[in-house]
């Protein structure tokens, strides 16, 4: 069923919640993203947990009218849905630029018990700064932003293995929206020090990362206490897209660890 509530700051935040159980799995969508492209693990996990997809500001049908675009609001959009969903045992799974905000807003939720992130933070000791962001990708997106999605960004996104009815939709979306909003819904994750926020963490982190690049698990566990990955291989940057059947698996895998 399709709801919303209203962050701190009065932007919708609209969110879908199905399924049943003791634990709540609140899944939260990376750049540029939507409820829609957790629907094959709603469907797989329907039957087994209280199930929560959710568009942060400035995505898909949440408003977009902040003033003043930061990684404490996004964390801050995750909270207000976390709190009008009522449950005592949450789960947050943060795919892409999410997983930071997944960080930041478990210290807002006393009642998240652990975070799953989707490739990302592979390697906390090696993040763009804010001005490598503004020099090798903003700029980019400013002179030619249809260039960029099609042209730029797929050597970082998809391998030759990503589905082409993969690619074309993510383009497709990506396109739909203006190059400036675009850029301002990135920047927070280039401002703010995630290093700090993660030393903070206490519960478990688990990751699932594509094989696309390392993860180092050695420079993540100087920040998170306690932090674990898996790999799922022959992806891009969108494994719940590009092979949602093993994607599923792994996942279901990982929250039975977890719970």
């Amino acid at each position: 069923m399709e709801k919303h509530t209203v962050s701190s700051d009065g932007q919708k935040i609209c969110y879908k919640e199905s399924g049943s159980g003791k634990t709540t799995l609140i899944f939260i969508h990376g750049w540029l993203g939507n409820t829609e492209w957790w629907d094959a693990q709603q469907k797989y996990l329907n039957s087994q947990y209280h199930i929560v997809l959710m568009d942060l500001a400035g995505h898909g049908k949440s408003d977009s009218s902040r003033k003043e675009w930061t990684s404490a609001g996004y964390a801050d959009d995750i909270k207000a849905v976390a709190d009008t969903v009522k449950s005592d045992a949450i789960i947050l799974i943060g795919h892409s630029m999410s997983g930071a905000y997944v960080l930041e807003a478990s210290l807002k939720i006393p009642k998240v018990k652990a975070l799953i992130l989707i490739d990302t933070l592979k390697n906390l000791d090696e993040a763009f700064t804010e001005q490598q962001a503004e020099e090798i990708l903003f700029t980019q997106y400013m002179t030619d932003f249809k260039y960029a999605v099609e042209n730029f960004l797929p050597q970082y996104l998809f391998v030759e293995q990503t589905p082409a009815n993969v690619k074309e939709r993510l383009q497709y979306e990506f396109l739909q929206n203006k190059p400036e909003l675009a850029i301002n819904l990135l920047r927070p994750l280039y401002k703010t020090d995630f290093n700090t926020i993660a030393k903070q963490v206490q519960i478990p982190v688990i990751a699932i990362n594509s094989d696309t690049s390392p993860t180092d698990l050695e420079a993540n566990r100087k920040y998170l206490k306690n932090y674990d990955y898996v790999i799922i291989e022959g992806v891009g940057h969108y494994p719940m897209l590009e092979k949602p059947d093993e994607f599923n698996a792994i996942l279901d895998n990982v929250l039975k660890r977890l719970i």
